[in-house]
């Protein structure tokens, strides 16, 4: 994240094993590795749980990058977040990547709750929750993205 921080997609690419792309150096995605590091410093437990480049397989290609917020809170619950290259979008990549997280959170005793958070505006991640079994249950003022909808289902 530090390489990528330094736009040396070359360096983060072989720390990540796997070939990095441009979008892993937008604003966006800077403001995300930002966060990270400062939570790994106050939190480095969480590691296990934070963001990790997505490769779709067999191909080996790059296709985004996701996620929890971190680890289960006092309550079980999990926030997943997940992001998608443009050129890599509408191919079924965001339902597969809620699909191994929902899995992964499943896999933990810790675990009983997973939430999503989506601007309301957002028909494609909207339409990709679909059929996972989440409920809205409220929504929040985020500082970066702006009103958002919260969604839960039970692990």
């Amino acid at each position: 994240m530090t390489a990528l921080l330094d736009d040396d997609l070359a360096r983060a690419s072989v720390e990540a094993g796997v070939e990095l792309t441009e979008y892993f150096l937008t604003d966006q995605a800077k403001w995300v590795w930002r966060y990270r590091i400062n939570q790994l410093a106050s939190d480095p437990g969480s590691a296990g749980w934070l963001t990790r480049a997505v490769v779709a397989e067999p191909e080996g290609v790059v296709v985004g990058y996701a996620g929890f917020h971190g680890p289960p809170d006092e309550t079980g619950m999990v926030e997943i977040g997940y992001s998608v290259a443009p050129g890599h979008r509408r191919q079924g990549y965001a339902r597969t990547i809620l699909t191994e997280l929902m899995r992964r959170a499943a896999a933990e005793s810790a675990v009983r709750t997973a939430r999503v958070t989506i601007s309301p505006g957002n028909t494609a991640s909207l339409a990709t929750i679909s059929g996972f079994g989440f409920v809205e249950v409220g929504e929040q003022w985020d500082e970066v993205d702006g009103l958002e909808l919260i969604f839960e289902v039970p692990v």
